[in-house]
């Protein structure tokens, strides 16, 4: 495994970190969460990522690797880097979504008591909420941080300009923010766009990019059109049949043509692709099977991309 200095800080992340979004629910199988988490931290992915609303239903992903970390890791907890989120809808009635101070801090209150923790590694809020002011959400990420109940303070889903009026804020109370989580891979360029990429690297923060697969678009998944056990069929919440047109398909066809030139699965490539500057701290990886970690850890292996190719990409995929 390598590991990275998450911006300037002395925080290390795995290149590879294993997020809790997908298949750590009340819909999945026990053993085989505690199966992927083991495979994980086996081959040196430290980093576990969650949030208060992971599931179905919402919560019980934080209560399952509760589960596994007091069963069978409570003697690896230094080992380990556990962060969570709060910022979606989360409970009923008007403190359970956004960005209040009481929403936060009651949400993490309620993330520790489900995981069995004392604290954890990294607190995110979640997306940008306008209908709260920005020093409030800050306050509170800070009061997280300086009631010991998390290390380091993250952002997640935020553009380039409000996160460098979070960063100033935060930074007025020396408080430790160190890495953004957004979404990022070949067909979802959004933070070379909005700005947050390039004002990362201006404020030296560091960026864990989730979804670097596109929900399994970027894997052999989808080569031969939509299977019937696919996500788009049995869930439909994130990944819709409409994101799978023709040209789409056709796309992925390419890609895959070309990292078989290159001797890589269509998934390895796309996930060397996020990782090809040094803005990118780290890959949030979701499986469903161990093997699949293993795959997947193969990205670090092989070549770095020529200029010709990273041209190729482009066209392939925009």
């Amino acid at each position: 495994m390598k590991y990275n200095c998450c911006g300037k800080s002395g925080l290390k992340l795995p290149a590879v970190s294993l997020g809790l979004w997908h298949n750590f629910g009340d819909t999945g199988r026990y053993e085989t969460m505690k199966k992927l988490c083991f495979t994980a931290f086996d081959h040196g992915i430290t980093h576990f990522d969650l949030a208060n609303n992971y599931g179905p239903d919402p919560g019980s992903a934080e209560q399952n690797f509760g589960r596994i970390l007091k069963e069978e890791l409570r003697d690896y907890r230094d080992e380990i880097l556990v962060s969570t989120k709060a910022g979606f809808d989360m409970w009923p009635g008007p403190y359970g979504d956004g960005g209040s101070r009481k929403y936060l801090l009651a949400s993490l209150d309620q993330s520790l008591k489900r995981m069995g923790l004392e604290y954890v590694d990294i607190f995110y809020h979640h997306r940008m909420d306008p209908e709260t002011p920005l020093e409030e959400t800050m306050g509170a990420l800070n009061q997280a941080v300086t009631s010991g109940k998390a290390l380091y303070a993250g952002l997640s889903n935020y553009d380039g300009p409000t996160m460098e009026k979070a960063c100033e804020i935060l930074e007025d109370m020396r408080c430790p923010f160190i890495i953004n989580q957004n979404s990022y891979n070949i067909f979802n360029r959004t933070i070379e766009k909005n700005g947050l990429k390039e004002t990362a690297r201006k404020k030296q923060k560091g960026i864990i990019s989730f979804s670097p697969l596109a929900q399994g678009m970027l894997t052999n998944r989808y080569l031969e059109g939509i299977p019937a056990d696919s996500r788009v069929k049995t869930d439909g919440r994130f990944l819709k049949e409409d994101m799978l047109s023709k040209e789409k398909l056709e796309s992925i066809r390419k890609l895959n043509h070309m990292a078989e030139e290159r001797g890589e699965s269509l998934a390895q490539m796309a996930l060397k692709w996020v990782m090809k500057d040094k803005d990118v701290t780290s890959v949030l990886i979701g499986v469903s099977k161990p093997e699949q970690i293993v795959d997947n850890l193969k990205m670090m292996e092989g070549s770095l991309f020529t200029e010709e190719e990273l041209i190729r990409i482009d066209r392939f995929s925009l």
